[in-house]
């Protein structure tokens, strides 16, 4: 359990959508074996310290005769964003995904002083 210590906690949430390889032959939709795509987030507002970030697919468009294999992780999570990284591998044929995130973290008030 992550345990905020302010009282200004910030959410912020958004929608990314993370390739449409049907359009255009993309590997995700021709390729084989192992596969990955990333695409940056920027939050709206920069946080006081790492956030907490949830990922969700929010669509998902697959060939119907492949199998279907996916992993959708967060890498170098910041105060200022991080990266939706999604992969397959094997025969699974994805013509496009989108993701779904939500950042809970604390805020900082405009009352504090940072002295460096």
């Amino acid at each position: 359990m992550r345990r905020l210590k302010n009282h200004l906690i910030g959410v912020d949430q958004g929608s990314a959508t993370l390739f449409s390889d049907f359009e255009n032959s993309g590997t995700m939709w021709t390729g084989s074996g192992q596969r990955e795509c990333r695409k940056q987030v920027n939050y709206k507002e920069k946080f006081k310290s790492v956030p907490v970030v949830h990922l969700s697919l929010s669509m998902w468009d697959q060939h119907s005769e492949s199998n279907q294999r996916g992993e959708l992780n967060t890498q170098n999570v910041s105060e200022s964003g991080f990266d939706i990284v999604f992969t397959t591998w094997g025969d699974t044929k994805i013509a496009r995904a989108r993701a779904s995130w939500l950042a809970i973290g604390e805020l900082t008030d405009d009352d504090e002083w940072n002295i460096d």
